[in-house]
């Protein structure tokens, strides 16, 4: 699975995702990221991705990302996760 540090994330490298839940995203935000819960993103994911575009993957620990990421791949996304 492709992985890079926050810290080594920019904004030309593509869209940000937090897949946390609103009420974390809205207590801790993550700069640069769009919220769009796990459970949302996953079951409507062409109504938020578009494949041409490349997409990095956050959550608060990096287990619900990294599931984010395998489950999105498997859809043909250009996804990578996101470590903090």
């Amino acid at each position: 699975m492709d992985s890079i540090f926050y810290n080594d994330y920019n904004l030309g490298m593509g869209i940000l995702i937090d897949v946390r839940d609103k009420y974390e995203a809205i207590k801790n935000p993550i700069k640069y990221s769009k919220n769009i819960p796990f459970s949302d993103l996953i079951f409507n994911h062409s109504k938020y991705l578009n494949k041409n575009n490349k997409y990095y993957i956050i959550c608060s620990k990096g287990n619900l990302s990294k599931r984010a990421v395998n489950i999105l791949k498997v859809y043909g996304y250009n996804v990578t996760n996101v470590k903090r």
